[in-house]
């Protein structure tokens, strides 16, 4: 298992640093968010895809027991818990993933800009 060191949540700029020894993992919260392990955006084995989430920013994160964080966003999503391995995994294949979700975006016609996000808040 993969714990990180150190966590800090940097909400002026929407990223989440992540510590493991002497690395060091800069991840944005709209990586986070169109990563998360929630059900609703995994879809229970069929994955949804997350679109119009460039601007969402994180406004908490939550320890979960030893084994993992529940990160809050500003878009009310707040579901998914992130395991150390988890983030770790998200972290090291952050370039590569992140490669893959902007083909599935461009293959999908849809767009990062969140005039299009899945999630409307009700004001």
């Amino acid at each position: 298992m993969h714990i990180p060191t150190a966590i800090k949540l940097h909400k002026a700029s929407k990223t989440l640093e992540l510590h493991y020894g002497s690395e060091c993992y800069t991840l944005s919260a709209e990586f986070l968010r169109v990563h998360s392990p929630s059900a609703e955006v995994q879809g229970h084995g069929n994955p949804v895809l997350q679109y119009g989430k460039q601007q969402v920013g994180l406004t908490g994160v939550e320890p979960t027991g030893n084994y993992a964080l529940k990160l809050i966003f500003d878009d009310g999503h707040d579901s998914g818990l992130y395991s150390w391995d988890y983030l770790y995994q998200l972290a090291t294949r952050q370039e590569e993933l992140w490669a893959d979700y902007l083909q599935q975006l461009t293959a999908a016609g849809r767009s990062r800009d969140p005039s299009e996000s899945i999630v409307k808040l009700m004001l």
